[in-house]
């Protein structure tokens, strides 16, 4: 028999109570509207087995994710009918797929919609394009015969900018508005997290949250509501004792000024601990400061243990991920923080 694999040196702890009080939140202030949650990304990095039972467990009903290939692991925990694939259909073969399986296709352009009725048809979303251009049915478009043609659920846009105070929200708000009148719906959607933020006039049905779920703060509106959800722990793996001009970590960027002990911690850029991260951060241990010394390794990290010489191998230290200071420190989105998380923070 293969044996079991030593415990992880890597813990990724979720807050499930956090992560439910935050959709909770959302639901509440998005008015009359239903919140729903983007789970995409493996729920942004935090795990979709994780994180979509707490999430339906708090009364989500809607769930979204980018990719056909991300239908399956949701679809483990909730009915496939509340899963919608913001992609689209793009061929024939991911229309006959969402009608096998019975995913709601969104649909973005009339190439799409007629995959979707040529597979047979029935509900779906559709996104009109306010002014992202990225994904979406251009409003001159919105009376073709194939758009025409759908049996529409949601009609939904989505916003570029709401985490700013920009002129383009209110656009984008009216020209959704204007949209409406156009297609024949049964409920509208345009707020994510940030556009939860901005007020009712932006919430109509249903609202999308995604990174406010996970304890992203896009506006600092939610900054008193939001709560963290995620904590990252790693181990030391080994301590040492380096003199004065000794110098750690690849290129040699730090160099020590005297004797000092340190410690190498199991976490690196391939877990989302970026190098970006490594200048003038630092590691902890019960309060403790331990400043991150030279470059960031794919798997290591090595700390200055001067303010912690109590810490021995196997001891477990705290990665800072208050994603609000952390995006400041690495001019890293807090949607990049979260989803760059590597696999092994998950086993």
């Amino acid at each position: 028999m293969t044996p079991d694999p030593p415990a992880p040196t890597l813990r990724l702890e979720i807050d499930s109570e956090a992560l439910a009080a935050n959709w909770k939140a959302l639901d509440a202030l998005s008015g009359g509207a239903a919140a729903g949650a983007a789970v995409k990304a493996d729920c942004y990095g935090l795990g979709v087995d994780t994180c979509v039972p707490v999430l339906r467990a708090a009364g989500c009903r809607h769930f979204f994710v980018a990719h056909w290939s991300e239908v399956a692991s949701v679809a483990r925990h909730v009915p496939a009918r509340e899963i919608a694939v913001l992609h689209g259909p793009v061929t024939r073969e991911e229309a006959e797929y969402a009608r096998d399986i019975g995913a709601v296709p969104v649909i973005n352009s009339p190439e799409q919609a007629s995959h979707w009725t040529d597979a047979g048809g029935g509900r779906c979303h559709l996104m009109v394009d306010t002014g992202i251009n990225r994904l979406g049915v251009a409003p001159r478009d919105l009376g073709d015969p194939a758009i025409r043609a759908l049996e529409v659920d949601v009609l939904m846009s989505h916003l570029a900018c709401a985490d700013e105070d920009s002129a383009m929200n209110l656009r984008q708000l009216e020209a959704f508005r204007a949209a409406l009148d156009l297609v024949p719906h049964r409920a509208a959607s345009l707020a994510n997290s940030a556009g939860i933020a901005l007020g009712t006039d932006y919430a109509f049905d249903l609202t999308r949250p995604g990174l406010a779920l996970y304890g992203g703060i896009p506006r600092g509106e939610l900054g008193e509501t939001i709560r963290p959800v995620a904590r990252l722990r790693a181990k030391l793996i080994q301590c040492r004792d380096i003199e004065a001009g000794d110098s750690v970590g690849y290129n040699a960027e730090f160099t020590a000024p005297a004797p000092m002990r340190v410690g190498t911690v199991s976490m690196g850029y391939a877990d989302g601990f970026l190098r970006a991260r490594g200048p003038g951060n630092a590691l902890s241990s019960e309060g403790r400061r331990l400043p991150i010394l030279g470059k960031v390794s794919m798997d290591m990290v090595v700390v200055d243990l001067s303010d912690a010489p109590d810490l021995a191998a196997g001891d477990w230290l705290d990665v800072p991920f208050d994603l609000v200071d952390a995006a400041r420190q690495s001019a890293l989105s807090q949607y990049e923080l979260l989803t760059v998380l590597g696999a092994r923070l998950r086993r």
